[in-house]
């Protein structure tokens, strides 16, 4: 299939650090699950010792990482997704999004977080344990637009832990990386 670059999320600043945190986050065993892959630059910035499968909803991204050699699969969070992962990465869509401001394009799969910004966070939340290995360990994006302490609650209320893995000031909001594990 020919992808439209247009229908695929550039890397901005909020890509990056994710990357930066999975970079320091990795370990050279780990299978790596990497949600909502978009261009694919997070999953094929990981070493080559990592066994990484990519996903996302959006036809165009999937065959953009396809083209970087990634082994991708489209599929919507965790459908169709079998076996375990020690590490988890995921860039949700996060930006709180009233009906009014809808795109309806593929696009909009990377960007609308519905009126909260936690609509595509409190799905993965629910289904994120039926692939995360004993011991594993997720790495969320979120913004202050999102709700810190909400999104914290979320995986809490599931017997999760949240901490502050990395945080960047950008434009009129502040990115946090969260590291969430399950107590063993």
């Amino acid at each position: 299939m020919l992808h439209d670059p247009a229908q695929v999320y550039a890397p901005e600043a909020d890509t990056f650090l994710l990357l930066r945190a999975a970079l320091c986050e990795i370990r050279p065993s780990d299978r790596v699950l990497e949600i909502g892959t978009g261009s694919g630059i997070i999953a094929a910035g990981l070493p080559p010792t990592a066994r990484t499968l990519a996903t996302d909803i959006n036809p165009h991204a999937t065959a953009c990482a396809r083209a970087k050699g990634l082994e991708v699969i489209q599929s919507d969070l965790f459908s169709g997704i079998r076996g375990s992962f020690d590490l988890i990465l995921f860039n949700p869509p996060y930006l709180p999004t009233q009906p009014e401001e809808r795109i309806d394009d593929w696009l909009e799969y990377a960007l609308d977080g519905g009126t909260t910004g936690r609509d595509a966070i409190v799905r993965f939340a629910a289904g994120v344990g039926s692939v995360l290995a004993p011991g594993g360990r997720i790495l969320l994006l979120i913004s202050s637009l999102t709700g810190l302490s909400e999104v914290s609650d979320i995986f809490g209320r599931s017997g999760y832990r949240v901490s502050i893995h990395t945080r960047e000031p950008v434009e009129d909001e502040v990115l946090y990386v969260l590291l969430i594990t399950r107590p063993s």
